[in-house]
């Protein structure tokens, strides 16, 4: 490849170099834009499973972060009641 973007390099002045025909240099060239093209492709599937895979953990996280900010606002309120409802009865009795 970099020898044809050389001035004045054609596919076939390179086959003769390499010694194969102009042919087989073609039939590289192509595998290799294909292979090149393949990546291309994949690379962007790749991301975008990434990116699915990291939106559903940060939705299981943030529920439960919101599961864990419910259970500490209902123990907040339920450690509190017992001792209002001290307080309640030990001031009736006074």
């Amino acid at each position: 490849m970099a020898r044809l973007s050389r001035p004045g390099a054609s596919q076939t002045s390179i086959a003769r170099e390499l010694g194969v025909t102009p042919s087989q240099l073609k039939g590289w060239l192509l595998e290799l834009t294909a292979a090149g093209s393949a990546e291309a492709i994949r690379r962007p599937q790749a991301e975008a499973t990434e990116l699915a895979e990291l939106r559903r953990e940060n939705r299981r996280l943030r529920k439960e972060v919101e599961v864990m900010r419910k259970g500490e606002q209902a123990n907040a309120m339920r450690s509190s009641e017992p001792v209002n409802a001290f307080f309640a009865q030990w001031a009736a009795k006074q």
